[in-house]
């Protein structure tokens, strides 16, 4: 989709692609499909600030204000998982990533808080015997 039409892409979203949440995936199916070898690229956008105090290493870090001038750097084949505290921010990479041509885009629905609730010891080791 082209930069120009972000009208027309707006205008799609309709209750089909809301109420069948498309748009976001939750934790526990990113680290189910992790745990399966899917190769998801789970794209932080938050500030430089937030990653000093609370990183975490799995995730590729670009902070938003970055993303025009950085977008080129992320994989179109691959599903990208877009992160960030409160989900603003992770909406406004989701929208800018579709309009480039991400099809494969999505929400990770999930801030700092539950990032860290669901991210237990038992669920890394599977990670890591992957």
């Amino acid at each position: 989709m082209s930069d120009n039409n972000f009208d027309e892409w707006l205008s799609s979203l309709d209750l089909e692609f809301f109420g069948t949440g498309q748009h976001k995936i939750e934790p526990a199916q990113l680290l189910k499909r992790w745990s399966e070898g899917e190769d998801i690229v789970v794209l932080d956008v938050r500030s430089d600030e937030e990653v000093k105090y609370i990183a975490f290493p799995f995730m590729r870090h670009m902070p938003i204000q970055e993303l025009p001038h950085r977008y080129q750097e992320l994989p179109e084949d691959r599903p990208i998982a877009v992160f960030c505290s409160s989900g603003a921010r992770s909406a406004l990479a989701y929208a800018y990533l579709q309009l480039k041509g991400f099809e494969k885009v999505r929400i990770l629905h999930a801030g700092t808080a539950e990032m860290g609730a669901v991210l237990k010891p038992g669920q890394i080791r599977a990670l890591e015997q992957r």
